[in-house]
């Protein structure tokens, strides 16, 4: 896939993703989630990029699933959105060996409002917010969200935040522990990208195995998750990079970590 494209961009290790249908407030359509796709293969397949930022072009994040394209003649089935369009998105990301930022530059109702909060570190601008839409229009929440957002806020406020549909201020999310940061409007995406460059020159299979054993911690009990530890940290310890990092510490230097 060519580094630059409207959607798609390589900049200093961190791959920029971006929802591409301004005009419609970035809802998704097929062949805006089947590009998505691609987008995160090709996050997986390169291993110059370390590090993604998703994001929305222009004044939204996401506005969810069109509409339009479910109740046209001859409509997307739902069922077929969710398996075809929007769950191996889902799985892409969280599967995905490399952090993934949310960058949330505006509102994110319905399924972008799950998606955002699959990834691994959500930001959002002040102006920012978060619905969570799906009882206004007859259907549950999708995308991964009545899994990831009771372990977020609590089982309480998930509920009522998903039977309701109230509209959530990033201030609040944040408050509330939806989502790890809010940034000012001015210069968000800028403040943002330096976070996900942060991440890109980090130890990049420290990170994926750290991502691993979070995930693991869903459903492990304790005992478990001490096996897992053991195991992740073992093949943590045999890494370049955590030979570069106890070298930097010994030498009272920065470390260079390469990702591997």
């Amino acid at each position: 896939m060519p580094d630059q494209l409207p959607n798609f961009e390589i900049q200093n290790g961190v791959a920029i993703v971006r929802f591409d249908r301004p005009e419609k407030y970035n809802s998704f359509t097929r062949a805006m989630s089947l590009r998505l796709q691609d987008n995160f293969r090709a996050c997986a397949d390169d291993p110059s990029i370390r590090a993604v930022l998703l994001t929305g072009m222009g004044k939204a994040f996401g506005a969810g699933q069109d509409l339009q394209e479910v109740t046209e003649d001859n409509g997307i089935d739902i069922g077929k959105i969710l398996q075809e369009h929007l769950n191996p998105l889902v799985q892409q990301i969280r599967n995905l060996k490399k952090p993934v930022v949310a960058a949330v530059n505006g509102v994110a109702a319905g399924a972008h409002a799950n998606v955002a909060l699959l990834c691994d570190v959500v930001v959002a601008a002040e102006s920012a917010s978060f619905i969570q839409a799906f009882t206004k229009i007859g259907l549950i929440p999708d995308s991964g969200g009545t899994h990831t957002l009771p372990r977020l806020v609590g089982w309480q406020r998930a509920s009522a935040l998903m039977l309701l549909g109230d509209k959530i201020s990033a201030t609040e999310a944040e408050r509330m522990g939806m989502i790890y940061g809010v940034y000012p409007d001015s210069g968000f995406l800028e403040n943002a990208l330096k976070l996900a460059a942060k991440l890109a020159q980090m130890p990049t299979r420290a990170l994926a195995l750290t991502k691993q054993a979070l995930q693991a911690s869903m459903t492990n009990d304790l005992e478990n998750q001490l096996v897992l530890e053991d195991k992740l940290q073992n093949t943590a310890a045999k890494t370049e990079d955590f030979a570069e990092g106890v070298h930097a510490f010994i030498e009272k230097r920065r470390a260079v970590f390469v990702g591997h």
